[in-house]
This record gives C-alpha cells, sequence and structure tokens, in this order.
C-alpha cells in the first residue's frame, strides 16, 4: 500500500481521481485502520487529508450556518463556542459517540461517511439539516444528508469524490439527542433518537440503528403550541415513527426491544421539545 500526504485540495483530488476505486481517503483513521488491520478493507492507496486547510475548516455565520470541514475531529467540534452556543444537539451526539481518546481522532465526516446505521452523529446532523459538501475535478455538488446513505455502510460518493465539509444551516429552534445502549460509557447505540423543533413549529425527528441506514422520519408536518403537550397527538407521532422503522434482532438489543425504545424515546425527545423555554 502506497500512502500519501496531499499539502493540498486540488491535490488530494487528483489522487483520488488518478486511483479511483483503489485509494481510500485517511481523515480520523478510526474505522479504516482498524478494517484495513482486519483485512476487510482492500486499499493499494491511502490519501491523507489531515493537513490540507479547507479540511480543518471550522466556521459559524448567523446569515448562513455552520461549516465544518472534513478533518474536524467530534472533540474540535464539541469544544467549538459556536457549537455550544447555537448547536448543542451536536455537542450532545458527540458525548456519547466512543469515549474521550476516540474522539480526539474521529471526524464528524467520518462518522457520516462510514454510514453506520448506528453512527451517534447521524441523527442530530439530520435533524439539523445538514448538506455534505463532495469535490472532485470536475467540481463541487451540493448532497443533502437525508439523501446521503444508500445502505449499511454505503453512501452516494462516486469513486472520484471526497467529502470536503458539512454544512448546517443557521439555527431557529431547539433539539435533544438521546440515546440507549447496553451499558454506560463506550458502547454502541442500540437506539438512538434526534429531535429538532424549529422557531415556526417544524418538527423533525430522526433516529439510528432501526434501519439499513440514519432514518429522517417523513410526514411530521408542524405543530402547534401544546401539541407536544396533548396525549393523542404524542400517540399519533410515536406510531408515525414506528411505521417507518426496521430494526433488527443482533447482539446488541432485539428487534421488539429497539421497538419498545423507539417508543419511549421519542417520547422523551417530545416531551423535552414540547416544553416552553
Amino acid at each position: 500500500m502506497e500512502y500519501f500526504k496531499p499539502a493540498s485540495l486540488d491535490e488530494a483530488v487528483e489522487l483520488i481521481d488518478q486511483y479511483g476505486d483503489e485509494a481510500r481517503v485517511l481523515a480520523g483513521g478510526t474505522d479504516i485502520i482498524v478494517n484495513l488491520r482486519d483485512k476487510t478493507l482492500k486499499c493499494r492507496y491511502l490519501v491523507d487529508i489531515k493537513q490540507i486547510p479547507a479540511m480543518q475548516e471550522l466556521q459559524y455565520s448567523d446569515d448562513t450556518g455552520l461549516t465544518i470541514g472534513g478533518a474536524v475531529t467530534i472533540n474540535q467540534l464539541m469544544q467549538a463556542q459556536p457549537v455550544i452556543d447555537h448547536y448543542p444537539i451536536l455537542v450532545q451526539a458527540g458525548r456519547s459517540l466512543a469515549n474521550n481518546l476516540v474522539r480526539n481522532r474521529a471526524t464528524f465526516m467520518g462518522n457520516l461517511c462510514n454510514a453506520s446505521p448506528a453512527a451517534d452523529m447521524a441523527p442530530a446532523a439530520l435533524v439539523l439539516g445538514a448538506a455534505v459538501i463532495a469535490v472532485s475535478k470536475t467540481g463541487t455538488r451540493r448532497i443533502p444528508l437525508a439523501e446521503f446513505f444508500s445502505g449499511v455502510k454505503k453512501n452516494v460518493l462516486k469513486k472520484d469524490e471526497i467529502a470536503l465539509k458539512i454544512e448546517i444551516p443557521p439555527p431557529g429552534g431547539k433539539g435533544i439527542y438521546l440515546k440507549k445502549s447496553r451499558i454506560k460509557g463506550h458502547d454502541l447505540s442500540q437506539v438512538g433518537v434526534a429531535g429538532y423543533l424549529s422557531n415556526s413549529g417544524q418538527l423533525r425527528l430522526a433516529l439510528g440503528a432501526v434501519a439499513p441506514v440514519p432514518l429522517l422520519v417523513r410526514g411530521l408536518g408542524e405543530v402547534r403550541d401544546g401539541d407536544l403537550q396533548q396525549e393523542e397527538r404524542v400517540t399519533a407521532i410515536v406510531n408515525r415513527v414506528r411505521e417507518q422503522v426496521n430494526p433488527i434482532s443482533d447482539q446488541r438489543a432485539s428487534r421488539e426491544y429497539r421497538l419498545a425504545m423507539v417508543a419511549y424515546l421519542v417520547r422523551q425527545v417530545l416531551e423535552f421539545l414540547g416544553k416552553g423555554d
């Protein structure tokens, strides 16, 4: 295997374009290095993007929102004051991911590109309306995160594209991320639920570990003041969520347990969102 450490985005794009399916991008490495060691991933060319300035971008504007470069780590994200102030749901999700040592290496973009159904950052990013900006020799394209995941550990990036950055719109509401795992501390999610209620009343819910991909619930619409304090309305929302999830049984939880936890966590999320400030 050959290792490259390009100093510019143009150089990285050229390498990925040249080597295509035989190349892999290295950012945090918390997944790809393990997969290479276990020989579950084949790679002839490893392209390390950590030193590219554009990949380290972490900027916030009241007008355009939050921009997160492809090599920004989870801890960098969690410790950024604009994220703490305006996107606390990302801090909650980041805190639930692995442990502090792993978060020093793992990147936000890597957690999304790895496309695990149980990715902790994905539900929070989905309810915030995030998009991935991909770059190739032919230009850039914007991929809404709701259209980014294509299957278990699969995404829609083309073989000549690099995930450059994540864009999240300006804040305008409140959100929360809740996760259930087998043990306290470092463990994968049994069920993760993110919720966001915009100032205009738009409700968004997203879940992890309950479908082949991180799932943004469809058809929730708007809620009015007091809706989330009415049992009939809450039950209807829970039922809508349960119609769209399709959890499996595995070593972490049974399908039945996951369905029960979906209902419980969604209710907890709705209770939080329904409270006045």
